[in-house]
């Protein structure tokens, strides 16, 4: 059996998870998120806990067992705790500024790009040069965090462009004559 799908998943105080009509519904502080069951993979609710037990001993029902557990458990930590991706934009004059629901980057284009954010996202700008996109489903916000930097991605001659706030950018060498 997958190693991750033997783990059990904890769930805290103030999260409901309910397992009927073929969904995993998850209720929390920070939003509901819903998953549909897979054929291969039995949930049980224990009292607090969920267990993932492959239905056969095929090797995708294994591989199912541990890819649902930490899905499920991916949407127990996003309703309770959250996620976010740290962006942070390096060049002259790139700036980026957050007007409720959109995201208005200047990044050296000869005209501004606004972003629209999707329902269940938000984002932050703390200083013009950082973006911190949250939200509960971790999946799309690093969907989201990943379009934004598709925008002006960084470039390997001088570093300019949006990138992660842990992302080593390796910089090349210029041509010499």
């Amino acid at each position: 059996m997958s190693r991750i799908g033997k783990l059990p998943v904890t769930v805290p105080a103030g999260v409901e998870v309910a397992v009927k009509d073929g969904l995993v519904n998850v209720k929390g502080a920070l939003g509901a998120l819903a998953l549909a069951e897979n054929a291969l993979v039995k949930i049980e609710n224990n009292a607090g806990s969920l267990s993932f037990t492959p239905v056969n001993d095929s090797r995708e029902a294994n591989a199912m067992s541990g890819t649902m557990r930490q899905l499920v458990n991916n949407m127990v930590n996003g309703v309770s705790k959250g996620f976010e991706k740290k962006l942070s934009l390096l060049g002259v004059g790139y700036k980026a500024q957050a007007q409720g629901t959109k995201l208005n980057l200047t990044v050296g284009y000869s005209h501004p790009v606004v972003m629209d954010m999707p329902a269940g996202i938000k984002v932050e700008t703390p200083t013009p040069t950082e973006i911190l996109i949250k939200g509960a489903d971790r999946q799309r916000v690093g969907q989201i965090a990943s379009e934004v930097r598709a925008v002006r991605p960084p470039e390997p001659y001088k570093g300019k462009g949006i990138r992660y706030a842990d992302e080593k950018v390796v910089i090349k060498e210029t041509k010499k004559k």
